[in-house]
C-alpha cells in the first residue's frame, strides 16, 4: 500500500464538516483525535459547538469516536465519558493497529470511516494507510511538545499545498 500524507480534505475545524455531507458519502464512523482537534490542549470539558456537533452527526447515524495518542493518564477516557462516546487513548498513531482495532470495536470497514486531525504525520498518514478517508484540520493552540513543534515546522511545506492538493477530492463540503 502507497504511503501517502495527502489529506482528502483540509478544512479550520471539525465543526466545518458538515454530518450531512459525511453520510451522503457513505460515512458512519468519524474517528476523531483529541489535542488540538476536537479541543485545545488542556481543554478538559467538550465545549457547547463540539457537543452540537456530535448530536448533529448522531442524527445523521454517524458514530463518533476519539482515538488519541495521549499518553496523560485518564486524559482520553475523561474527555471523552463527558463527551458520551466511546475512546481509545495511547493508540499509536500512525501504526494502523490503532486505527483497524478502533473500526473493528465499532464494526466498521475503512470506506465507512473518516479520521479528522490536525497532525500529518500521525492522523493524516496513519487513516491514508488504512485505506480510509482523511481530514486535515487546522490545529486549535501552540504545541507544548518540542516533538510536536518539529512536526510542525516539517508539516510547514506541506499544508500551504494542501488546499490545492486536495479540492478535487473534497471529503464533505464545509458549513463555512
Amino acid at each position: 500500500m502507497p504511503v501517502s500524507p495527502i489529506p482528502r480534505g483540509v478544512y479550520p475545524s471539525v465543526t466545518a464538516l458538515d454530518p450531512e455531507a459525511l453520510r451522503a458519502r457513505g460515512i458512519t464512523l468519524v474517528l476523531a483525535d483529541l489535542d488540538n482537534t476536537l479541543v485545545p490542549y488542556g481543554v478538559t470539558e467538550p465545549p457547547e459547538e463540539i457537543v452540537a456537533w456530535k448530536q448533529a452527526l448522531e442524527d445523521q447515524g454517524i458514530q463518533l469516536f476519539l482515538l488519541s495518542n495521549s499518553r496523560k493518564p485518564g486524559r482520553a477516557q475523561s474527555f471523552a465519558q463527558r463527551l458520551g462516546i466511546p475512546y481509545q487513548g495511547h493508540s499509536g498513531k500512525p501504526r494502523r493497529a490503532g486505527y483497524l482495532r478502533a473500526m473493528e470495536r465499532m464494526g466498521r470497514r475503512p470506506e465507512e470511516t473518516v479520521m479528522v486531525g490536525d497532525q500529518i504525520f500521525t492522523d493524516i498518514l496513519g487513516a491514508n494507510l488504512c485505506g480510509m478517508r482523511s481530514v486535515l484540520l487546522d490545529p486549535l493552540s501552540p504545541d507544548p511538545s518540542a516533538t510536536v513543534r518539529f512536526k510542525r515546522s516539517l508539516e510547514g511545506f506541506l499544508r500551504p499545498h494542501y488546499t490545492r492538493l486536495t479540492a478535487g477530492e473534497e471529503t464533505v463540503k464545509s458549513k463555512a
